[in-house]
């Protein structure tokens, strides 16, 4: 008698479906960024990330308090100042609006692991992640100076890890020398290393009021078609210094996360980017998927092959996982 083979006695009930999984999805791999604007009693809806909001310090430390009831330990903080000007001064302000964030939360809550990013677009008036020449070019090696003077503010703030997002060359390199040179020898970089020059980053322009305000970002973010490049640009960050490593967007990339999964060996990070976000937030709106897409889209990229997730779906994931265990 022929044997039929027969899958489908390990999917009979939940129990062994549980038993027999291969990829599992954890609150512990999951970064939520946080948007802190200047001001008092501010908790405002960003309209094109319905679910998140504006937090002034006080409402951030609020927020915080229920993102550790749901076992959130790790989040990202965006600064938005109320003064930009043509160097991203405020970035690197010992008074500005991250530095002031950070020993605001370390004051109450210790045990929550901050991460910021470094980067230049949302304080400039231009809205480049740079330092501009006359021709409006960003002018790579003196962008360099100030994105390493931002990580150092942060630092000596309390931030726990710094993120660089601006796509710089060797910024990477730069920004470990002058941490180690400050003290920081023990502060982790972790490097926005592949970022894309992407469509799906609307929501989170307008959130953190950084859209460019002239050109695009073509000359320092990567083109999309670009897969070998990608590693290139991993492989020199490690080389720098990087202690982990991204790959932003995440969705519509995930054959670069698996790539790079195969290839070194490091942790990997991957931003599950605002227009991932929205796109499904629309969809589960207007009934043409059910929440469970949210579970399943977060699912896959861990599947891909990133140990960290950083998203926008972090409370309602943390909420699921604690209904379901």
């Amino acid at each position: 008698m022929k044997i039929i083979k027969r899958p489908r006695r390990l999917r009979s009930n939940s129990l062994i479906r549980e038993l027999i999984k291969e990829t599992r999805l954890q609150v512990e791999d999951l970064v939520y960024p946080l948007f802190v604007v200047e001001g008092e009693n501010i908790k405002k809806e960003i309209s094109s990330l319905p679910g998140n909001y504006h937090f002034s310090i006080d409402k951030l430390i609020e927020e915080i308090d229920e993102l550790e009831k749901l076992g959130i330990k790790y989040i990202m903080l965006f600064g938005i100042p109320n003064k930009k000007d043509e160097i991203g001064s405020q970035a690197y302000s010992k008074d500005g609006i991250v530095q002031k964030a950070i020993r605001s939360i370390k004051q109450r809550h210790k045990d929550i692991y901050i991460i910021t990013d470094i980067c230049l677009c949302q304080y400039t008036d231009h809205g480049h992640c740079g330092i501009l020449e006359e021709t409006g070019y960003v002018n790579n090696d003196e962008t360099l100076e100030y994105l390493s003077k931002i990580a150092v503010s942060h630092a000596e703030a309390g931030a726990d890890m710094v993120a660089p997002s601006d796509m710089m060359d060797g910024r990477i390199g730069h920004m470990r020398r002058k941490l180690d040179e400050d003290g920081y020898v023990n502060l982790p970089i972790m490097s926005y290393s592949i970022k894309y020059s992407s469509s799906f980053y609307g929501p989170f322009r307008d959130a953190a009021h950084s859209a460019p305000s002239f050109g695009d970002r073509k000359t320092y973010q990567m083109d999309p078609a670009n897969p070998s490049e990608a590693l290139r640009e991993v492989q020199l960050d490690i080389e720098e210094g990087a202690d982990i490593v991204m790959v932003k967007p995440a969705l519509a990339y995930l054959d670069i996360i698996r790539k790079v999964k195969d290839k070194y060996d490091v942790p990997m990070a991957a931003y599950n980017v605002s227009g991932e976000y929205a796109m499904l937030k629309m969809a589960i709106k207007n009934d043409l998927l059910s929440e469970e897409a949210i579970y399943e889209s977060l699912l896959s990229i861990k599947r891909a092959g990133a140990d960290i997730i950083i998203t926008y779906f972090a409370k309602e994931i943390a909420q699921k996982l604690k209904e379901r265990y």
